[in-house]
């Protein structure tokens, strides 16, 4: 479960206040995904960080029962100058609190996954924006969250990649839930409880993902 109550954020550019959200409360229980909707500025990624604990509100609480995710496929925490082997190690030592045997299976499972070849042991600023992306996305699969929350991460990479990755959602959808900002409806394929449209900082929520897509559309296209 989590339960979010008027939570506000802001961030100043240049500046001025820029509000993204005021306000916002809503709750999803346990076994609803949730398609979140919204143009690009409304503020879907920075309630993803936030719901994940990697940005925090201005104001306003939020409540949860089970492990969320980071943002699958979340570049930001990793460092240029270190390898996707030493990146990953370094956040599997905390997960696993140090215990060697799971960190190394962590560190195989995402290098396998990746598939990027000697670049593994190489800086992660040298990666081009597709291996980053396969890095980034093993790494969230080596870990099992009550709650996933997915930001687009099924448009990088290649073709190939990009079914890799859906399978590999679609195994965790089978015991997680999930929160899904897509713009091109691909939370469609998980079965979506419900749908909360972001703009002009509120939330609008529906039970029916099929009505909240066609509000969407007129809203925005």
């Amino acid at each position: 479960m989590i339960k979010v109550e008027k939570i506000s954020k802001s961030y100043y550019i240049e500046g001025k206040k820029s509000i993204i959200f005021r306000d916002v409360s809503f709750e999803i229980n346990k076994g609803e995904t949730v398609a979140l909707l919204g143009r690009n500025g409304s503020g879907k990624s920075t309630l993803l960080r936030i719901l994940g604990g990697v940005d925090y509100p201005d104001s306003g609480s939020i409540k949860k029962s089970g492990s969320i995710s980071w943002p699958v496929g979340l570049i930001g925490g990793f460092q240029g100058s270190l390898s996707a082997r030493e990146n990953v190690t370094f956040v599997s030592r905390i997960y696993c609190e140090g215990n060697k045997s799971r960190v190394n299976k962590k560190v195989k499972f995402v290098e396998e996954f990746a598939e990027i070849g000697e670049y593994f042991d190489k800086p992660f600023k040298t990666y081009s924006t597709g291996m980053r992306a396969r890095v980034t996305f093993g790494l969230s699969m080596a870990f099992d969250f009550d709650t996933y929350l997915i930001d687009e991460v099924t448009a990088a990479g290649d073709v190939n990649f990009r079914n890799k990755s859906k399978k590999a959602l679609l195994e965790k959808k089978r015991n997680s839930d999930f929160i899904i900002v897509d713009h091109n409806m691909f939370g469609l394929e998980f079965d979506c409880n419900k749908a909360f449209i972001l703009d002009n900082g509120k939330i609008r929520e529906y039970d029916d993902l099929e009505e909240a897509i066609k509000i969407y559309k007129r809203l925005f296209d």
